[in-house]
């Protein structure tokens, strides 16, 4: 397992775990963003449990997931280690890219045709989809009602791979630009944001799968 992590404020008034779902069932091999019917493979199951089993013990006594099959289905757990339902929250959903549908790649994929060149056009923004200030805004909104709404206590925000980061680099400062090859969110892994009233004072890092 790979840990990040620095000892917590004492004064910690609140903890928002945020948990990437697990392996998707994808044989196409596509980008499958926000198209619906895209469901966890049994590998995806099972990163699941482990991320219920790693939370497991905390105070969680809110669950919030991203409307998607995937982070539904990897929420499930959690809900069932807690006692808690699922609620559906649409700021927690992945980012719009226009790739959706198509294999990305050369050969058989969509970059192999002149005619998609134009969605790389600008990767600080990025053009291909969701501009990052966008999909930070909607996400840092969600954790801090999550945060304001399980006060004393902690919650689990079931979300995907680029929301997540984002929302790591906003709260550390980061510029939200970035080498998407080098982000640390791996599947079922969780990023845990530590809270002093608004603020985000700590982040730290977990993969109970063990995926890199």
């Amino acid at each position: 397992m790979n840990v990040s992590r620095v000892r917590a404020p004492e004064e910690t008034t609140a903890v928002v775990h945020l948990v990437r779902h697990g392996k998707v069932a994808n044989p196409r091999g596509v980008v499958y963003g926000r198209l619906p019917g895209y469901h966890l493979s049994a590998a995806g199951r099972l990163m699941a449990k482990a991320a219920a089993d790693f939370l497991a013990g905390r105070d969680v006594t809110l669950l919030r997931s991203s409307p998607l099959e995937r982070a539904v289905e990897t929420a499930e757990p959690i809900g069932a280690e807690f006692g808690l339902g699922v609620l559906a929250d649409e700021r927690l959903i992945e980012a719009g890219n226009y790739f959706e549908g198509m294999r990305f790649g050369v050969g058989d994929g969509a970059l192999s045709r002149p005619r998609h060149w134009f969605a790389l056009r600008n990767p600080l923004r990025p053009s291909w989809g969701e501009p990052y200030r966008e999909v930070a805004t909607r996400m840092l909104a969600a954790v801090t009602d999550a945060a304001r709404s399980a006060a004393g206590h902690e919650a689990v925000l079931v979300s995907h791979q680029l929301p997540i980061w984002v929302t790591r680099m906003s709260v550390e400062g980061r510029r939200l630009w970035h080498d998407p090859r080098r982000r640390q969110c791996a599947l079922g892994s969780v990023t845990s944001l530590f809270f002093v009233g608004e603020r985000v004072t700590e982040v730290r890092y977990a993969t109970p799968s063990g995926v890199a």
